[in-house]
């Protein structure tokens, strides 16, 4: 398989916080002293995702540590959305190293937040777990795309990870205030977190769903241009070589009645 440009890909950006989030970021990059280091911010946020599921999981002690977790939210979009920024800023880019350990700790980061919300008592561990399994679906088909299209799509519908973390923060908030009320449902007693954490994955996956669909049909068509270019391709070698040899067999032929010697 042919590597990616991972350097001259397309990124797609497009959030609803962008116009907040473009202009401090670069005013962080310009502003961050010498030892901080890309690598340094990843490793933040990954660390603020430590915090966060640990804050999660010490919510059965106290709701207080709700706020302990939005800390690790902000601190979390700090680390992993700067690093890019202040590489690209400082133009000291590694793009397949930096592509690989700043995905390979998302995936990390995700999934342990799940866990820690899962064991918190607000969110069913099962519910959670399948908020983990969405968000890495949707993952996958970001990174298909990037290798099939060279398209690096961080936003689906204007939603992207600052918006999940926003949202995340404001449940947090609503949650120490009002606690958290139970509603029976046809499939058993479900909490108000649960149903937040529900039309998060929801819509994850239904974004993923519709990307992964207009994809599959896009790269299809491009693929069966591509077949039929070649066959063309094909067809018209070989009507040359079948015109060159005709050529030659007449010019035989004329050789052969003038008596002359055949080649």
């Amino acid at each position: 398989m042919d590597q990616p440009n991972l350097k001259g890909h397309q990124r797609i950006n497009d959030i609803l916080l962008g116009p907040l989030e473009r202009p401090a970021l670069a005013w962080l990059a310009r502003v961050m002293p010498g030892w901080v280091t890309p690598d340094l911010l990843t490793a933040i946020g990954f660390l603020s995702s430590v915090l966060i599921a640990v804050s999660y999981g010490l919510t059965s002690v106290h709701p207080a540590f709700l706020w302990l977790a939005s800390l690790g939210f902000v601190l979390n979009w700090f680390g992993d959305s700067l690093d890019g920024t202040l590489a690209r800023y400082r133009k000291i880019e590694r793009p397949h190293y930096g592509f690989f350990i700043d995905h390979l700790v998302d995936t990390a980061s995700v999934v342990l937040i799940f866990i820690g919300l899962g064991l918190s008592p607000y969110v069913n561990l099962t519910i959670a777990l399948l908020g983990a399994i969405s968000y890495l679906q949707t993952s996958i088909v970001v990174y298909l795309l990037m290798i099939t299209k060279g398209v690096f799509r961080i936003s689906f519908a204007k939603i992207g990870p600052t918006e999940v973390r926003a949202m995340a923060i404001l449940a947090n908030a609503v949650i120490f205030f009002i606690g958290n009320p139970t509603f029976t449902t046809s499939l058993g007693v479900v909490a108000l977190y649960d149903v937040i954490v529900v039309f998060v994955a929801t819509l994850l996956l239904v974004f993923s769903i519709i990307v992964a669909v207009q994809t599959g049909a896009e790269l299809a068509r491009q693929d069966d241009l591509a077949r039929e270019k070649k066959a063309a391709a094909a067809t018209r070698k070989e009507r040359r070589r079948a015109k060159v040899k005709a050529v030659r067999r007449a010019s035989t032929a004329r050789g052969t009645v003038h008596g002359m010697p055949s080649a």
